[in-house]
């Protein structure tokens, strides 16, 4: 394992049984990711990313295949070890934030360290700090209902923060958002990946993928498509232009 690799996999294979019938999610995928990659995972419905994603999120594991994390074989873990790596080294945005709706922000965004056994000063003032960071240290107080999609997927983004991952993984995160607000989202996401956390992304949009610094297609299980975008679309950029024509 390489250590400049903060996910490798190898011949990584996924496969569910179907009445006497076997399914192959994924097939051997080959892939490496350095630390401070932006990557977006394409294909249609049924292609395979979004079982790839939950492979490196740990939320199953692979029939086959090896995973590594950080260096460290996660692909035949038990799942008390692999809960405890989704906690402490992934954070997750998900296209309906997942957010509990009876909480307030910085309670929502203090989850993590709940179950991560975090004395309560602390998580509060680390929610409290995470929550800044994205732009709503105003609005800490308020419940999800009193937040727009974009606010809510912002506390989204400060709860997967602040356990300071090693990884963002997030699942199609514009898909509930109108235009101007996933040019915020994306410039937030970039923001974070210049200062040099690894982002992973989930999405079906081209013009979302554009965000990216490199694009991995995937077709009915297999990995078809690996490269390099030389040049990002900026999104804080189009949302300048966005505004510009709107005015």
């Amino acid at each position: 394992m390489d250590n400049n690799f903060i996910i490798e996999t190898k011949n990584l294979t996924k496969e569910y049984k179907r009445d006497e019938f076997k399914v192959t999610a994924l097939h051997q995928a080959n892939i490496q990711i350095k630390k401070g990659d932006f990557v977006a995972l394409m294909g249609p419905s049924g292609s395979g990313k979004s079982t790839f994603m939950n492979l490196l999120g740990c939320l199953d594991s692979p029939t086959s295949g090896d995973y590594f994390l950080t260096g460290e074989k996660v692909s035949e873990l038990s799942g008390d070890a692999l809960a405890a790596i989704r906690n402490r080294r992934i954070g997750f945005v998900f296209q309906n934030f997942n957010l509990l709706p009876r909480t307030s922000a910085v309670e929502n965004v203090e989850l993590p360290l709940l179950y991560s056994h975090v004395p309560k000063d602390e998580r509060r003032q680390r929610a409290l700090g995470r929550l800044s960071e994205v732009g709503l240290a105003e609005r800490a107080h308020h419940h999800p209902q009193q937040l727009s999609g974009g606010q809510q997927q912002r506390v989204a983004i400060a709860r997967a923060l602040v356990n300071n991952p090693v990884l963002i993984l997030a699942d199609e995160p514009t898909g509930a958002l109108d235009t101007r607000t996933s040019f915020e989202l994306m410039g937030l996401l970039q923001q974070l990946n210049r200062a040099g956390m690894t982002v992973v992304l989930v999405t079906h949009e081209r013009d979302i993928a554009a965000f990216a610094s490199r694009i991995i297609g995937f077709r009915d299980g297999h990995v078809v498509d690996d490269q390099c975008v030389a040049q990002p679309v900026d999104a804080l950029a189009m949302l300048r232009e966005f505004a510009r024509v709107a005015a």
